[in-house]
């Protein structure tokens, strides 16, 4: 198997752990429950999962009254997907330095 399917797999768990955890935090939430911490919920969007992360912000609507989830989980997610179109131009040679 080459490299590149080990990484698609890494952003594919990754974007479902991040998804998953701001459905069980939301959850929790109401439950007034032990919540995950905002750092964990941050790490895991910086670790590759910010789609994920959107989306569960978005889907769950959870975090979305804090400002600091409303700046940066989108920013992250606009850097990785940036990072990712650029890694993929430069390796289909579309794109070169």
């Amino acid at each position: 198997m080459q490299p590149g399917y080990f990484i698609l797999i890494y952003f594919a768990v990754i974007t479902v752990v991040a998804f998953a955890m701001m459905g069980i935090d939301k959850r929790r939430a109401k439950k007034e429950a032990f919540r995950i911490p905002e750092a964990s919920l941050f790490l895991s969007a910086l670790l590759g999962g910010s789609i994920g992360s959107v989306a569960g912000m978005l889907i769950f609507h959870h975090k979305t009254n804090h400002w600091y989830f409303q700046a940066f989980m989108p920013l992250i997610c606009l850097l990785q997907v940036t990072a990712l179109l650029v890694g993929l131009l430069l390796k289909t040679g579309l794109l070169s330095f």
